[in-house]
């Protein structure tokens, strides 16, 4: 699988230091230049790009910076690695293992950062030896998996929560700068500094701001923007709330929109950045300056459950999916002088993507369709809506992208090396790994995979053996 070259599949922020936002773009082979992780495209109608950057900050090509996954779906938000040199296929006991090791309850993804790795987890009253469950924030030796640090905080249920699919946490947490940002299923959102686990600052999102209870929990993965993080929280006026990054006072905070489970992004249209909610019966558009308002368009599914992140992609073009009565929709953004247009290109129920998540590869659009019964891997006509193919290899299953390849995770703890094309799904390795429960994308930094599923974390090495 090769991407477009000049195709800015997403307009994810990674924030240094100093607090300066970057932009990223996704290209055929990626570079990395600076602290920052630019990612910038070789091509002519991309040129035009650097030279914009170069005015934000400095760029040096030559530089190599330390690769990282910073935040829920990868350094572009979009599921998508710029590894290379990685293994065609794999013996059958599958990649090399490099560790692994007992982690706890949880969904949380895997951010990855200066050779550290941070997550979540959830210990049982009876073994954190509490009168409460507990949930933990981790920071982990990205080369041995051994704890570097942690902080456990009580974290009981809230009244009517089900958690028969197994407890949080489910937030990925977000690294930038020298801090990092999680958020757990009651709502506790702590800023912490990222070498030490010292408490920067802290908001009980249900209690200082009477945010709704969840009846799964908490699960919006937030966005880094300029000197803010941003993230749904809900309740009258306050659909979404950005926080000063350096202190946590509130910057701003709008609307009255349903809340739902699926994380925000950034993007550009037609040099605008913009805010993107899927919240629970429209996507919606935001000034992440201000929260102004700038566009929504209906998307209602039962029970408000729109999970899976949006894709945006060349042609100004931005998926969406859910799950029961959802179905998938292509929107396209146009924006002129601060107005932006809505147009909705084609309307499809038979991709219907529940926890997992989509990417975007020339003009189809991939992911695992399906909620209550069998999922499908399945290929979308970008230009028609219509399904191109369905493939039944794998249970329901998330993935990442990267070198042309597809490494994906189904729900039984199947780990499969697969490559798609407009004509079809071909899995070229397919091992059983995980034993609970795993529905967690899995991250990828440099040639090391690192996979969670309810109960464990492992690393293995997906380059090329020698």
């Amino acid at each position: 699988m090769t991407l477009k070259k000049g195709v800015l599949h997403a307009a994810a922020r990674k924030i240094d230091p100093g607090g300066i936002a970057a932009p990223f773009c996704l290209r055929e082979d990626f570079s990395r230049v600076t602290h920052m992780q630019f990612i910038l495209p070789r091509f002519r109608n991309c040129l035009l790009s650097i030279m914009f950057l170069s005015a934000v900050a400095p760029v040096n090509l030559n530089s190599q910076a330390p690769a990282a996954w910073p935040q829920f779906g990868g350094p572009l938000r979009n599921f998508t690695s710029p590894s290379k040199g990685l293994a065609d296929s794999w013996p059958a006991e599958g990649p090399r293992k490099v560790w692994s090791r007992p982690l706890g309850e949880g969904y949380s993804g895997i951010a990855v950062d200066g050779g550290k790795l941070y997550t979540m987890y959830r210990v049982p009253a009876a073994q954190a030896g509490s009168k409460f469950d507990r949930e933990v924030i981790v920071a982990l030796d990205a080369q041995t998996g051994k704890t570097l640090w942690e902080d456990p905080y009580d974290a009981p249920f809230e009244p009517g929560m089900k958690m028969e699919n197994g407890p949080g946490p489910h937030v990925t947490p977000l690294v930038a700068g020298n801090q990092i940002y999680t958020v757990g299923i009651t709502g506790k959102f702590y800023c912490k500094n990222k070498n030490t686990g010292r408490t920067l600052w802290y908001h009980d999102l249900l209690k200082e701001y009477q945010a709704p209870r969840r009846d799964r929990g908490y699960s919006c993965s937030p966005v880094a923007y300029k000197q803010t993080v941003i993230l749904p929280v809900g309740g009258t006026g306050q659909a979404l709330m950005a926080f000063n990054q350096k202190d946590g006072s509130v910057a701003w905070k709008k609307h009255d929109l349903t809340s739902s489970p699926s994380s925000p992004l950034i993007i550009i249209v037609d040099g605008q950045d913009q805010l993107v909610a899927f919240l629970g019966d429209v996507i919606a558009g935001l000034d992440p300056n201000n929260g102004t308002l700038l566009w929504s368009h209906p998307h209602k599914t039962d029970w408000g459950l729109n999970i899976s992140l949006p894709v945006w992609s060349e042609g100004n073009l931005l998926f969406c999916t859910s799950a029961y009565s959802g179905g998938s929709r292509l929107l396209q953004l146009s924006q002129q002088a601060g107005k932006t247009t809505v147009k909705q290109l084609w309307f499809t129920n038979r991709m219907r993507i529940h926890i997992g998540n989509a990417v975007r590869d020339g003009g189809y659009i991939y992911g695992s369709s399906g909620d209550f019964g069998p999922a499908f891997f399945s290929a979308v006509d970008i230009n028609t809506g219509q399904v191109a193919w369905q493939n039944r290899g794998l249970s329901k299953a998330s993935f990442v992208y990267a070198d042309g390849k597809l490494f994906l995770v189904d729900e039984d703890g199947n780990l499969a090396l697969a490559t798609v094309s407009p004509s079809g799904l071909k899995i070229h390795s397919k091992v059983p790994l995980l034993t609970h429960i795993a529905w967690t994308a899995p991250s990828l930094v440099g040639n090391t995979l690192y996979l969670r599923d309810r109960k464990n974390l492992l690393a293995l090495d997906v380059g090329t053996q020698r």
